[in-house]
């Protein structure tokens, strides 16, 4: 999916009936103000060179006889406050109206880029920082906000207004309104050359705020390991060089986004004074008389405004497309496949059997983390995965689980490949609890459930298993107690624990247990195992460890060696070959 403005557009045009409104009121605001600059100059040609006309003639006929000068003055001063008060309303609710309109758009852009990024597969997400998505979340759609606000704002009064006061400026003297409306858009020709050098810098200031994000994002999160490591300077002096660029790219883009608009306001007031210079002229070997030439004046600065707006339109379209490229680097990441009709062979069965055939795996699509790997497990049957460190374990659990999509070979679920099964299904039934679990920063009771609905006896139960009971009536609050920004208040026993409880709150088919007890003492590891015996007797069960005790029990064992099974056996038979893991188990009897 690629976002362009077409479809912006094409989403703006879905409010219809607040589009109409809007347009209708920001017609009927430029139909009243159109008038208003012309009032006050003619009572100089009318009152002050006692030369009366139209408003003078009007006011008589309607008030049966003529009156002092301040009487139209006063006239004519109420009418012009009421009428500008009147646009002033107006074009508040015009500008409502299109606001609501822009919002509502952004925010689908926005819910559309987080509905993508649901769906994004691990593996492209991974080599995304999320300090760059959030950037772009944030600020890119801003952007679009900024631009969309003043497209189908104020774009539609100004050009409207300017339509209006060309109209008027042609009436009053056509030959000097053509020179000026003429000369106007060379004015808007020389200010977009400026408007795409300044989208450079406003490009280059978006990527140092990426950046910053990225690094801020990285310290924060590692803040503890760096902390224990006493390693602050060296990450938060990296931090604070990205902030110094950040502060450098802003300072340009600040000062030289605001010298354009200012040189392009320039241009227009050097017009302005062209002009002028011209209807002094005019009036001087013309019959345009002085109160038509300072009206001329006063149309010049009306047109001052919805000029600049439409000036600072172009700025921000600039802007905008930089960002909208930037939004679609999103929508470039790939997508996990949607299978049109699954086959789900978990629906049925508390339990299934797993076969794979043949399966590489590679992150980088140059060296293969698995090779040819072929497994059979038996449906109920657990089987243990040794291996040194780097020797493929917790990959080929993430390929198990269906977090990253197959590249070569085939994993099967009771004779059913996982291509026609789908990796969303395949999450659903089958439960990884790591060796570092993830947690919220929330309450226990929010970690264990993971925002499901589940009885109180089935949170008893997950608890009793897990060997959280005593943990949790020790604690003052409870279930209620808060454990802190990824459960810093917990220890790496209770985190594992927690994790364990989770899994038992799903019940899935499958169970995959990545050294998801390595934090535990060797006491509450046992008394673990002995609650998760019985709930795991008729599941099929996959365990990676370095610990013998937690392999022991084991029906099968294979041993991973750089990314290939080098042995593989019952446990009897394999733990009674001396020395054989030596180099993959660690702990105790």
């Amino acid at each position: 999916m690629s976002l362009t403005f077409k479809d912006i557009f094409k989403e703006i045009k879905k409010y219809k009936k607040e589009l109409l409104l809007a347009n209708l009121v920001a017609l009927f605001a430029v139909i009243i103000s159109t008038p208003v600059p012309l009032l006050m100059p003619l009572l100089v040609d009318e009152i002050l060179l006692k030369k009366p006309g139209i408003i003078v003639n009007s006011l008589n006929s309607i008030f049966t006889s003529t009156h002092e000068p301040y009487f139209y003055v006063f006239i004519i001063l109420f009418s012009v406050l009421a009428l500008r008060t009147l646009f002033f309303i107006l074009n508040f609710y015009q500008t409502k109206l299109f606001t609501i309109i822009s919002k509502n758009v952004t925010y689908k852009i926005r819910q559309e880029l987080l509905s993508h990024i649901s769906k994004v597969s691990l593996k492209d997400f991974e080599f995304v920082g999320t300090g760059s998505i959030t950037s772009k979340l944030l600020i890119d759609v801003d952007t679009l906000d900024d631009f969309l606000g003043s497209a189908i704002s104020r774009f539609v009064i100004s050009s409207l207004t300017i339509i209006g006061v060309g109209f008027v400026l042609l009436m009053i003297h056509w030959q000097l309104a053509l020179f000026i409306l003429i000369l106007n858009p060379f004015v808007v020709m020389l200010t977009t050359k400026i408007a795409r050098k300044v989208s450079k810098l406003k490009k280059e200031q978006n990527r140092a705020y990426e950046i910053f994000s990225e690094s801020l994002s990285e310290a924060l999160e590692l803040f503890t390991q760096i902390k224990s490591l006493n390693r602050e300077k060296k990450f938060f002096s990296k931090v604070i060089k990205d902030a110094k660029n950040m502060r450098d790219n802003s300072i340009k883009f600040g000062y030289k986004s605001d010298g354009a608009s200012r040189f392009s306001f320039l241009v227009f007031l050097s017009g302005f004074e062209v002009f002028r210079a011209a209807s002094i002229l005019v009036v001087a070997y013309s019959d345009l008389t002085i109160g038509l030439m300072l009206a001329i004046f006063s149309y010049l600065w009306v047109m001052m405004s919805p000029i600049q707006e439409i000036l600072n339109i172009q700025y921000a379209y600039h802007n905008a497309q930089i960002s909208l490229r930037r939004i679609n680097k999103i929508f470039a990441l790939h997508v996990e496949e949607e299978l049109q009709k699954p086959i789900n062979p978990f629906v049925d069965n508390s339990t299934n059997k797993i076969t794979i055939k043949n399966l590489s795996f590679s992150y980088d699509d140059r060296k293969n983390i698995l090779k040819s790997i072929d497994m059979e497990i038996e449906k109920g049957k657990k089987i243990a995965i040794i291996g040194a460190s780097g020797s493929g374990k917790t990959t080929l659990a993430h390929l198990l689980v269906g977090l990253y999509p197959l590249q070569e070979g085939d994993i099967l679920f009771d004779d059913i490949s996982s291509k026609d099964i789908g990796l969303s299904l395949i999450r659903e039934n089958i439960f990884l609890v790591l060796q570092s679990p993830q947690l919220f920063n929330d309450t226990i009771a929010k970690n264990l459930t993971f925002g499901a609905t589940v009885s109180k006896e089935e949170l008893d139960f997950a608890i009793n298993i897990a060997q959280l009971r005593e943990f949790i009536d020790s604690l003052e609050e409870g279930l209620d107690t808060q454990i802190g920004r990824d459960g810093v208040k917990l220890s790496g026993g209770q985190r594992q624990r927690i994790s364990i409880a989770r899994m038992v709150l799903k019940n899935p088919n499958i169970v995959i247990l990545d050294e998801s007890t390595s934090a535990l003492d060797v006491h509450t590891e046992l008394k673990l195992f002995e609650g998760l015996e019985s709930y795991l007797k008729d599941k099929t069960t996959i365990i990676i460890a370095h610990r013998l005790s937690t392999i022991r029990n084991a029906d099968y064992i294979y041993v991973l060696e750089d990314g290939v099974i080098s042995e593989e056996g019952s446990s009897k038979e394999l733990l009674e070959q001396e020395g054989l893991f030596h180099d993959y188990i660690k702990g105790y009897p």
